[in-house]
Formats: structure tokens, sequence, C-alpha cells
């Protein structure tokens, strides 16, 4: 039954959020137990979990808003002070990371030879793959935003065309990412450098990740005729997400690539 808050909230309560916390909770778990036990199977269960809920969550998102038109003004108010506190809570997870690896890089402790990086560890070539998955991400950044003038302009074929560019260059930058760790010479158990390093650029892998699933389905809503040049948001918290993954990546590529090796 529907709980009207007030009168002009038009949207029914939802439990994918609360069960989307669990969900993620099950996968912070599940990644300690896989690195102290090495079992996949838990982590994994837990990331198929979340994918559902979050397939789940965002159908009940085009139904409502696509399909019921319950998505008034108040609700889309609602849902961008949402991404926005979403985001702003990414910032601050990103930001321990950081702290992290200054708390180290700046006063390095003797068991590490007093030095950054330590004693043993051969740091990746920032000017290498570093450097070109800086210019994929800045090129994906500027596809989605050619792409949301298209909306705007209601030039279809050129927003599905540079919505697959971004798609595209998501992918390649998983895939140079990937080739990266298997090329790198230490590993994360390789004092705090290889922690601090794997932990950063691979939870910023799984960010970019998330963010390629979540073109896919603006690409895929853009293609059944969702999005009208006033009625977007979908696209637009995608956007923001997207945008948010290139700046992090270039504090990750300024600080741990170049400044940290």
């Amino acid at each position: 039954m529907m709980k009207v808050f007030h009168m002009y909230h038009m949207v029914n309560m939802s439990p994918w959020p609360f069960l989307m916390g669990f969900s993620t909770l099950s996968v912070v778990l599940s990644l300690v137990k896989m690195f102290m036990l090495k079992n996949m199977i838990p982590f994994m269960v837990s990331i198929f979990c979340t994918i559902f809920i979050f397939y789940l969550w965002e159908k009940d998102v085009v139904r409502e808003s696509t399909f019921q038109g319950n998505h008034c003004s108040r609700v889309v108010e609602g849902l961008i002070y949402g991404m926005i506190l979403f985001i702003v809570s990414e910032v601050f997870f990103f930001l321990s990371f950081f702290w992290a690896f200054f708390h180290s890089s700046l006063n390095p402790v003797v068991d590490l030879g007093s030095d950054w990086p330590p004693m043993g560890i051969s740091p990746l070539n920032p000017f290498s793959v570093p450097l070109l998955n800086t210019v994929i991400l800045l090129a994906s950044g500027v596809s989605i935003t050619l792409c949301h003038q298209s909306i705007l302009s209601e030039d279809w074929k050129k927003m599905g065309v540079s919505l697959g560019v971004t798609w595209v260059l998501g992918l390649y930058f998983l895939v140079l990412q990937y080739f990266e760790y298997k090329m790198a010479g230490f590993s994360i158990s390789d004092s705090v450098f290889g922690s601090v390093f794997f932990m950063s650029t691979g939870f910023h892998g799984f960010h970019v990740m998330v963010g390629t699933g979540f073109l896919l389905i603006m690409f895929m809503r853009g293609l059944k005729s969702h999005f009208s040049n006033s009625h977007h948001l979908g696209f637009e918290c995608a956007a923001w997400y997207w945008h948010f993954v290139d700046v992090v990546w270039l504090f990750l590529f300024s600080v741990v690539y170049w400044w940290g090796c």
C-alpha cells in the first residue's frame, strides 16, 4: 500500500536501499574472508547478490519514472540529493586511501628502509599504461559530455554513438588495468606500498566497472526512447558518477603513480 509523506510524493517505499546496504556489507566481509582464507565463493556470491539487487532497484525506478510518471519535481529533487550524498560518501571513502598513502610515504618506517617506495619494490612507470589510462578516462569524460549535449538537443543518433564510445572506453580502461596488475613486480602483500596501491587502484577499478554497468543500462534505455530533453535524470546521475571516477583517477595518477613512485 502506498504511504504518502506529502502531497507530491508519488512513489512507494522501497526495500532496495536497505537490502543494498546489507549486500554491500556482505561484499566487504567476504572480501576480508577471501584474503584470509583464500576462499572466493562467498565473495562471488555477494557480488552476484549486489548486482541482482541493483538490477531490481533500477527496474523499479524505471517503472516508476518512465511508465507510471511518478517522478514529479519533488521526487526528482530527492533523487538528486541522494546521488550527491552518495558521491560525497565515496569522496571520503577514497580520502581514507590517500590518507593512508601520505601517512606511509611522508614518514616511512625503518622496517621499510626509511625510503619510499620501500626497498625491493619496483614501482610501475607512470608514463606507460597509467598515462594511457588517464587519456582514456579523459576522453570518456568528453564523450559523455557530448552525449549529454546530444540529449538536450534531441539528437538521439549522436547520443547513442557517444554513449557507446564512453562505454567502450570504460571497458578498455579495465582491460589495461588488468594487464597492468599482471605486469606489476609486486603484490598486495608487499609492504604497505603494495597494500595501499592495490586497494586504492583496485577499488577505483571496481567503481569503473560499476560505472560501465550504469552506462550500459542508460544505453539500453536510450535505445528504448526512455529519455527526453527535459527528463533524463538517470543519465545525469550516471554522468556525475563517471566524472567522479575521472577525477579520482587524476588524483591517483598524480599522487600514487607519479609522485609516490
